[in-house]
Order: C-alpha cells, then structure tokens, then sequence
C-alpha cells in the first residue's frame, strides 16, 4: 500500500522515510554498482591484451547489444513470476560469464572468442535499477513522491556511474588490467544475492495474480514507449562515446589514469543535476521538460570533439553530464503515467536497455573512429546520436502525452481487457 503523502513539496528526506525502503535501497545500491564497471573495465581489459581501440569496443558492443536485447525479456519475466526468480539464476550465469572472458582475453584468445564469451555476460546483467524502480512504484504507486523517487534512482544510478569508472580505472591501471572485470564478477554475484533476499518489498507476480486474469503484452505496444526508447538511445550514445572518447584522449597525453577523472567529473555533473532536478516541485509538464533538457543535452555534446585540453574537456563534461539527469529523470516519470504497474518493470528495462544499446553501438563507433581518425574523433559519437533522437523526440513528442481519464486503452501492458485508464 502506498504511504501517504501530504506535502506539497515531498523531498529525500521524506523519501528515504518511506517504510522498509532502505531494506532494498542499500543491498540495491551494492547490486547496481557493478553495472557502471563492466563496459570501461572491457574497454580497458582488451585494448591492454590487443592493442585496439576498436576490438576492445566492438567486444564491449557485444555485451551491451546482448544486454539490450535480453534486458525488457528479463524484465518481463520478473513482472511475471518475480523479481527473485529472475535474479538468481541470472547473477550466478553473469559472474560465470564475466570471469570466462577475462580468461580468454589474458589468454590472447582469438577475437571470436572474446565475443561469444562477451554475449552471455551483456545477456545475464542483472537489471537492478528497473527493479528497485518497480519496488518504488509498489509503495509510492501515484503519490507525489513517485516524482522524488525517479529523481533519487536516477542520482542512484549516477553515483554509481561516479565511482564504477573511477574504481574500475583504478583497478585496471594500478593493479592489473583483469582486475575491473574480477571485481565486476564478485560485487554482482553477493549484491545480486542480497538483493534477491529481500522478498518482501518486491512487487507480485502478475502470475500469482488469484482475482483476475492478466493479459502479457510487450511495453512496446506503447506508443510513449517507443519514443522513449529512442531518446535513451541518445544518452546511451552519450556514455559510450565519453567512456571509449575519454579513454583514448588521456592515453594520447600520456594520463591514463585521469581518464577515471574525467569521466567521473561528467557523472558528477550528472549526478548534482539529478539531485537538483528532484528537489524542485515541477509546474511544467515533463513532456516539456523533455524537449527542453534534451535539447540543452545535444547543445552541449556539440562542443566536445572541439576540446583539446583537459580542463576544457572536463568543463564540457561536466556540462553534458548536468544534461543527461533531467532526460532521465523525466523519462522515468513518464513511463509511470503512460504504463500499468503490472508491466512497468518491463518499461524499465526498455529503457535501461536502450542505453545499452546506444552506449554499444557508441563504443564501436567511437572506437574506430579513434583508430583510423584524429584523436578526439569519437566525441562526435554523443553529438550524432543525441541529433537524431532530438529530431525523433521533436517530430512523434505528442505521443509522449497519457490518455485521457476514462479512455480506454485497448490490450495494453499487463491490463485486463479493456481497461480504464485511472
């Protein structure tokens, strides 16, 4: 049952005061951080053993397509049959996964090699943040502090993305170059178990459901949905070419380790938006504030390619990182007006995965257009991709708007058919 609300301007405090939150928020936060590491610890892992930008992207674009792909598949089974039932054996297969490719790219095994191993690893990663999101959704349902809870998982998720580059550089460089994807391996499988304990809070099976039969339909038959998918495919395309782009720029001056710097200063940006963003009591619609913070978003990633100096870099990193957060938050927001609770895990991992899949094919691209380019070629990798899903955005933003009260929405995401649309 959600908690009641009669504040006008919920915050973090009253946020965090939301019962049995910290028994998923803690063991959530330990789950997730790991998902920061995996791409950047690829990246440096394979360029180390093979001397190549472009390999060593093109492995890391193997897992976020195959993350992609099976991320809104898992999502719907954890809508389905529960969050633990998914988790668990998924965790496990991950770590597996994570540990055989690190073998195989020490081992200077072919680069065929390093793909299928890649494929079950991006598959199996845990998709911790949709799930506490839905966890959210259960207890704060169509409270004011839904809104405050979008803005907080999305600070989450990028002090996640503040400390997984900067712990995984540091690892890679200092230690060995394994040493990123190891860690990876070990904080997934005992934050991935701890959070599957926590059976209380997560949301019910639709599966379990004993008073009405619940109809399975993918997110996608959303038309909001799809929308978004495409504007995350642009942030995605922003993380991707930063991480591959930033690598290659601080090995160019000889700074390797400031690459965990520099990316840390852009999450950091990200972050302090993010926390800014949730604090305000919004009076524009998110649809809105959609066109408008993405439109600053691909404003700012237009500078990057031209940056040549570290501290210029990290001033536009830092300006492209408070950029991201609003169109994150807002989009989180949106899926909770435009989806049914019974399928927004699913929602979530549309999302989640759209990043993936942006943020692979940015490495890629990135990555070879360092190789065969001059250095700094990959940092129009976020400028690209952030321009075609604002013309995107620009063009279809009218179906970003939820149906009316008392329209009926015809087979929808987990509804019983019909359904109205409170």
């Amino acid at each position: 049952m959600a908690s009641t609300v009669t504040e006008s301007r919920p915050g973090y405090g009253q946020l965090l005061r939301t019962p049995r939150a910290w028994t998923f928020l803690l063991p959530g936060f330990a789950a997730r951080q790991p998902f920061a590491m995996l791409t950047i610890s690829i990246v440096l892992l394979v360029q180390h053993t093979t001397g190549s930008y472009g390999a060593a992207g093109a492995v890391s674009a193997a897992t976020g397509v195959s993350m992609a792909l099976f991320a809104p598949f898992s999502g719907k089974l954890a809508d389905r049959f529960g969050q633990r039932a998914v988790l668990l054996p998924g965790v496990l297969v991950h770590s597996a996964s994570v540990v055989t490719l690190t073998v195989l790219a020490l081992s200077d095994a072919p680069l065929w090699a390093l793909f299928v191993a890649a494929v079950p690893a991006g598959a199996s990663t845990p998709q911790i943040g949709p799930m506490v999101r839905a966890r959210w959704g259960v207890k704060l349902q169509d409270t004011p502090l839904a809104t405050t809870a979008a803005a907080f998982e999305s600070v989450t998720d990028e002090l996640t993305f503040v400390l997984g580059p900067l712990l995984a550089t540091a690892l890679c460089t200092t230690i060995d170059p394994s040493a990123g994807l190891l860690t990876e391996a070990g904080l997934t499988l005992v934050g991935g178990l701890l959070f599957a304990a926590q059976k209380s809070t997560q949301p019910k099976p639709s599966a379990h459901d004993e008073h009405a039969r619940v109809e399975h339909v993918s997110a996608l038959r959303v038309p909001g949905v799809r929308v978004l998918i495409v504007t995350f495919l642009g942030i995605g395309a922003v993380f991707g070419g930063m991480q591959v782009s930033l690598a290659a720029f601080t090995e160019s001056i000889g700074e390797p380790g400031l690459n965990g710097v520099l990316y840390g200063t852009f999450a950091a940006g990200n972050m302090l938006s993010g926390v800014i963003c949730g604090a305000i009591a919004w009076k524009v619609s998110p649809q809105r504030r959609l066109l408008v913070g993405y439109t600053a978003l691909t404003l700012m990633a237009s500078g990057l390619w031209a940056a040549h100096s570290v501290l210029l870099l990290a001033g536009l990193g830092l300006l492209v990182g408070v950029c991201i957060a609003p169109a994150l938050i807002t989009g989180y927001t949106l899926v909770d007006k435009l989806v049914a609770p019974t399928g927004r895990t699913e929602a979530f991992t549309w999302l989640t995965g759209a990043v993936a899949l942006g943020q692979a094919a940015a490495v890629t691209v990135a990555g070879q257009l360092e190789d065969h380019f001059w250095d700094g070629a990959g940092f129009l990798v976020p400028l690209g991709g952030t321009a075609l899903a604002l013309a995107v955005l620009v063009t279809l933003r009218s179906r970003l708007v939820p149906p009316a009260p008392g329209r009926t929405v015809a087979r929808g995401v987990g509804h019983r058919v019909p359904v109205t649309v409170d």
